[in-house]
Order: C-alpha cells, then structure tokens, then sequence
C-alpha cells in the first residue's frame, strides 16, 4: 500500500557505527546488537518499523563494523517478515552522511524515507508511524537537559526547522535531535553528494539537513513527548535499562518456574521462558530475566536489575541495578552493582564490584583518553566479554576491564585492564616473632600487659 502522499515508502536504519566510547562492551559485539530488556537495540526499531508493514516497502539496514554479526542478527529476527529488509555494507566508515547516501543511491528521487539512528532509543513505539502521517520532511526532536552534548534544534513560526546546531557551548533551545528523520530522496540527494568532512574527518547527516534547510527547504519538527536517550557511554546502559523497565514492563510476567520458597516483591516483573528462580531468591522488581536464566538458591536480585539468556546467578549472590549479558555466570557468594558484565563472563566466588567512591562524589570513567563523571553517585564496574574473573577479587568503581582478560585471584583491581590481558598481583607476606607472652588458649597474657 502506498503512503499517504502516494509516493512508495523505505526505510534506512544506519548501524554502521564503532561505539569507541562504549569500549569494552563493543570490542565483542556491534553497537546495534546492544541489548535493553535483552533485546538487541535494532530489533526495537525493526518491530516499531514493522508495525507499519502495510505502508513500508523496504528496510534497509547500513552496516560495517561487524557487519556479519549485524546482519545475521536482522536476519534471524525479520525470518518471517512480510517486508524486505536487506543489510548493505557501508565500507570505509566515513560518517553518517556517507552511511545516508549509500542507503539512498538505489532508491527514486520520488521516494519517501524514513532514516533513523539505530543506537537510539524511545519509549514511542509509534514513532515510525508518527512520522509516516506527518507531511512532507521531518526531523524528530526531544526535550534534553544537557542539549550542549548533541545537536541542537531551533524551531521557527509553524513548527519548522530554523537552524541546527552541533553541540553548542551555549545551546539556544532544549530541543535536541532524536536521530529520526523522513524525507523525499530528491530534497536531500545532492545535498549529501556536496557534503565537506567536518572537524572530525567525517560526513555529517546532519550537515546535509542544514544546508536542505539554508536552501529554502521546508523540514517540520515533530517533537517526542515519549523518553528518549542516545546510547553512547556505558553508564546510559543501565539509564535505558531502568527508562524500560519503568515504562514497557507491566504488572508480573513469570513464563518460567517460580519454585516454593523463592518470593517476589513489587510489580514490573519479567521471568522469561525456561527461567527457574529457586528456593530461597528473593526478587524486587522492577526486574527482567531472560530465557533460560537461573536465579539462586538465596540468590537476591534488587530493583532495575537485568539479566539475560542463559546466565547464572547462583548461591548468594546479590545483583543491585545491573545489565547481565548472556551466558554469564556468577555461581557462589558475588555481589555485583550498578555494573555492566557482558556475555560469556565468569564470576568468582566472592568478587565484588564496588560501587561508591569515600568521598560519595561521582564515579568517573576513562573514555577514549579522557576521564568523564558518569553522573552517577553509584556506579560499578563495566567488564567485557569472554572475561574470567577469579575468586575474592575487587573491582573498583567505574574500571573497565576489557574483553577476554583474566583477573588473579585475590586481585584489587584499581584500574582499567585492556583487553586480552591477565592481571596478576605481586603480593609479599611477612611473617614475624610474636613478642607478647601467649597462653596456652592463645590469648595474649594480659596480666603483663
């Protein structure tokens, strides 16, 4: 069926990006496959997309970093779709605007395109539709309160776009761009074939809508009254988590076992299929488990936690507002908070993620070089994939521990620890001559003392 205007409708979600500042939850899997509620982030878009099926032709879905892991992702997902969607490989990565035009160069200038950033995400889930009914260009906006850390929107007289700024010192609006975008081919084509590298050596998408706007075109702004965030640094994780959790999980869900003895408190409660929690777990929602997870014995699992297929969370065990990957296990005496574990990762017998700091200030992380505040009071570790942790280890907060590596047993981790690596704690222990007098019960004598 055609759109409203007559004209065929496609899709373009670009996943091509490296997520360098997600580092080391990307080292192992692409942005887009980044789970919330489990669910990797494209196939959010996919299925609000989908729900428009009658009036979308085709989906196509820009890759490049990992792009076989990206693809066969969407594939397994759309099996059974009635619409095209297709995977096309970006190449060099040179941007979003590079990302845009390789999406478009098969389509007619008559074409309509809705074009979104899959390392996005809302609450919405008719965006897609929103859109779709919206006349003519549009770009979606939402309400921010840090508007400096993205592009800026200016809105003029009927709700169409002025100017957009990118991370201004001083924005002048608190309307930030959402990453979603409609548009016919022919408005924005030659805009992005003339597009110049920016400061950052790259194609900017949004480049090509200023200059479509300094030109005369007409872009309305359809402004977001649903959350949204831009998953870009690895604190936002457990942020997106939590937006979920309070939003789309409803009332109590158990599709697994609840077996005698376990208990749970609170609504928002998600157990998913083939999930057993058993004797002695105590659970405090808002709380979502997988399939083919296992939770106890006496395991504890406090408000905004997340835990994906086929991990493990065994014998007291304590996990307090974390994202647990797949297949993770942490089987005896752990307590794991406000962290980040990916998938395939190992967790001794009594390690600890630490989460606060003495001073109670912001935990900072390195990123990229440079050490940022999370913003958060509370935050823990962020370990990669494939990593085995021994027993008794500390781990500060805000380290990072890249993927594969190994940590000593005994360890206090103090620092990053780059991927593919193994920590090991050099450790001398003295042994001296006991002076005071000793009893027979091994009391000092404190007669003499």
């Amino acid at each position: 069926m055609d759109t409203p205007s007559g004209l065929a409708m496609k899709a373009i979600l670009l996943a091509a990006g490296r997520g360098e500042r997600l580092k080391p939850i990307t080292e192992t899997r692409p942005k887009p496959l980044i789970p919330v509620l489990c669910k990797p982030l494209i196939h959010w878009h996919l299925d609000y997309l989908l729900n428009i099926v009658e009036q979308l032709d085709e989906v196509i879905v820009v890759a490049s970093y990992m792009r076989n892991r990206v693809e066969e992702c969407v594939r397994r997902h759309v099996l059974y779709s009635k619409t095209d969607v297709k995977v096309i490989d970006q190449g060099e990565e040179l941007g979003t605007g590079h990302a845009v035009l390789k999406g478009v160069e098969a389509l007619s200038v008559d074409d309509e395109v809705i074009i979104a950033y899959s390392d996005v995400f809302t609450t919405d889930s008719m965006i897609y539709r929103k859109l779709l009914e919206s006349p003519g260009n549009v770009i979606v906006g939402a309400k921010h309160c840090e508007p400096h850390k993205y592009g800026v929107l200016v809105i003029g007289d009927g709700g169409v776009l002025k100017e957009l700024f990118e991370k201004p010192t001083d924005p002048p609006t608190n309307i930030v761009n959402a990453g979603f975008y409609k548009l016919r081919v022919g408005d924005i084509y030659k805009y992005l074939l003339n597009l110049k590298p920016s400061i950052r050596g790259e194609y900017e998408f949004t480049d090509a809508i200023s200059m479509l706007v300094e030109n005369g075109g007409r872009v309305n702004v359809l402004t977001l009254n649903e959350d949204w965030i831009d998953v870009g640094y690895p604190w936002q994780l457990l942020e997106v988590q939590r937006i979920a959790l309070d939003k789309l999980v409803k009332g109590v869900e158990v599709r697994g076992t609840l077996e005698p003895g376990a208990s749970i408190r609170g609504d928002k409660i998600h157990i998913g299929e083939g999930s057993v929690v058993l004797p002695g777990t105590f659970i405090e929602g808002p709380v979502f488990i997988g399939s083919g997870v296992t939770i106890g014995p006496s395991a504890r699992l406090r408000p905004y936690t997340v835990i994906c297929d086929g991990s493990r969370v065994g014998f007291a065990v304590e996990v307090k507002e974390s994202l647990i990957m797949e297949n993770v296990n942490a089987l005896h005496l752990a307590y794991i908070g406000d962290s980040i574990i990916c998938e395939n990762t190992n967790i001794g017998a009594g390690s600890i993620t630490a989460n606060l700091r003495f001073d109670e200030a912001p935990v900072k992380v390195s990123v990229r070089g440079e050490r940022l505040s999370s913003g958060r009071r509370k935050f823990g570790a962020i370990v990669g994939g494939g990593v085995r942790i021994g027993v008794n280890v500390s781990i500060m907060p805000g380290v990072k521990i890249g993927s594969y590596s190994w940590i000593e047993p005994g360890s206090v981790v103090a620092r990053d620890v780059p991927p593919r690596s193994f920590l090991r704690v050099k450790a001398e222990y003295y042994i001296e001559e006991l002076v005071e007098e000793v009893s027979e019960k091994g009391r000092i004598n404190e007669d003499e003392h």
